[in-house]
């Protein structure tokens, strides 16, 4: 069973021609840098590609370490000029503008996403967007009431006052992925924002315009100049240049491990700064055969992989299913992943099945990526799992592949260890809970983590034995903003999101005074 096609991508050409000209007058294409568009000192640029058509979409500016330096000294003076000094009332003014700006043109921003991204629009709408805007709003809260400070309690006799003070690190580099452009980009830049902080940001190469979109965002909410800086180019230059900056106090990292692990080297040759990395993963998703509603745990177990076309890194991309359930559960996963829609993800089609409650896939993001995960399919078949669906490419342009699903998979194979990023789905089984929880820890990763049963007593020893940052009960893939996330071990350490996020971005001075 292959999964539903919507069309045959022939007129993406001319839609998505049409939508990008009406958005282009408005989609800033320079750096922007103290409330000012330049271009790269040196003129040079980048194309942007449309990842449905192979075409392109723009040019942008491609910042270098001259660039860099600009935005990192504007950051600085703004740190220790008006924004650093800023009443915390006046700082969630402009944090809930700039909320309230996002939702203003979140269909402009959604388009964008696709266009550049080619995730479905409604879900580019409906999710990234709508989280960017409730993570503003939710930090513009905190703004006035962060943990600044405490007493430390102390023998009377001693004679001495100590207090614990947190202050704002200073200036922060996030450097983001592509997968979710402007919602992990809010992620970073919101909680900063809020502690004070001021920030340099640069967008995966793959997909800078809705980032740059947010620059004028940024000047209309009314921020000082140098707040917010936004420098598009490649890791090896612009990201190269910001992770070995002596006046960078922090960088904030979203994407592959391997990456991880040069910025933290980077981090170590240059000023020691402060290096929090949200990386891979290769999240085991567990299902017993106690399970109260088996097509709640199907269609979890769909949703968790085929989530935005799996290029998310926590994608359930390890399902194992118990030995005694798998040949009842296999036929209806099967089923449920032929009901995909795959097609141009702007088209009206897309749209329907989107509000009909199917998962909509786009093209994967670029060349680079689809070359990858088919690879990874022939290594697949190659290692001798079972190809029970999928597998192929889609259309003769765009990068489209086929809802995939391997049986009879084996936890040595390279599908069940690397981190594939797209539309892959290993199944796997097992029969006891030891045995679940072992398989369930056998990875580098430690990101993310679920387990499907009725007996609470398997979630509370599931829960507590098994190495992941965050790990669902009976669900996947619930995300809030006010619930911290982030992974252990490969997976990478500090947390995005909820209170915890704000320590991240906060320095902690203890002063000790005799009385």
């Amino acid at each position: 069973m292959a999964a539903t096609t919507h069309s045959d991508n022939s007129n993406s050409n001319d839609l998505h021609s049409k939508i990008f000209q009406q958005l282009s007058p408005s989609v800033p294409t320079k750096l922007f840098i103290a409330n000012q568009w330049v271009d790269a000192e040196d003129k040079s640029t980048f194309q942007v590609l449309d990842p449905t058509t192979e075409g392109i979409l723009c040019e942008v500016a491609h910042a270098k370490k001259v660039d860099v330096d600009k935005a990192v000294t504007a950051a600085r003076e703004a740190f220790n000029g008006e924004w650093g000094k800023m009443d915390p009332v006046k700082r969630a003014f402009h944090l809930m503008k700039l909320a309230d700006l996002i939702e203003q043109h979140k269909e402009t921003l959604a388009k964008l996403e696709s266009l550049n991204n080619g995730k479905a629009y409604l879900a580019a709408l409906g999710y990234d967007i709508q989280q960017t805007i409730n993570v503003f709003r939710y930090y513009a809260g905190w703004c006035d009431k962060l943990p600044l400070g405490e007493i430390i309690p102390t023998n009377p006799a001693e004679n001495l006052d100590i207090q614990l003070s947190r202050q704002p690190l200073g200036v922060v580099g996030c450097i983001l992925p592509w997968n979710f452009p402007l919602m992990l980009l809010t992620w970073k830049v919101a909680p900063a924002l809020c502690c004070g902080c001021t920030v340099v940001v640069k967008p995966a190469e793959q997909t800078p315009l809705t980032a740059l979109f947010l620059g004028l965002l940024v000047e209309a909410a009314g921020f000082p100049k140098g707040v917010v800086n936004i420098v598009p180019g490649f890791g090896h230059t612009t990201g190269e240049a910001l992770t070995r900056h002596n006046d960078v106090d922090k960088v904030s990292f979203t994407g592959s491990t391997e990456v991880g692990r040069l910025i933290m080297k980077a981090s170590a040759e240059s000023n020691l700064k402060k290096v929090q990395l949200e990386l891979g993963g290769k999240s085991p998703n567990i299902i017993f055969d106690d399970i109260d509603n088996i097509n709640d745990a199907v269609g979890g177990a769909v949703q968790a992989l085929f989530l935005n076309m799996g290029q998310n890194c926590v994608a359930g991309s390890r399902l194992y299913v118990q030995s005694s359930l798998y040949d009842k559960f296999m036929p209806l996963l099967l089923e449920r992943v032929s009901q995909i829609v795959v097609g141009d993800p702007l088209d009206g089609s897309s749209s329907k099945a989107a509000l009909e409650g199917k998962i909509v896939h786009g093209p994967l993001v670029n060349k680079e990526q689809f070359t990858k995960v088919m690879s990874y399919i022939s290594s697949g078949k190659e290692q001798g799992a079972k190809l029970l669906t999928g597998g192929d490419r889609l259309f003769t342009k765009g990068y489209f592949i086929q809802p995939t699903v391997f049986g009879d998979v084996h936890d040595t194979m390279s599908i069940a260890q690397e981190e594939i990023f797209g539309p892959v789905l290993s199944v796997l089984k097992f029969d006891t809970l030891d045995e679940a929880i072992e398989k369930a820890n056998n990875t580098i990763y430690g990101l993310g983590a679920a387990v499907w049963t009725s007996d609470r007593r398997k979630i509370k020893e599931f829960t507590t034995r098994v190495k992941a940052g965050i790990i669902w009960a009976n669900t996947y893939n619930i995300i809030k903003y006010n619930a911290p996330f982030g992974g252990m071990k490969s997976s990478g350490f500090g947390r995005d999101l909820g209170k915890d996020a704000l320590f991240e971005y906060m320095a902690v001075k203890t002063v000790v005074s005799k009385i």
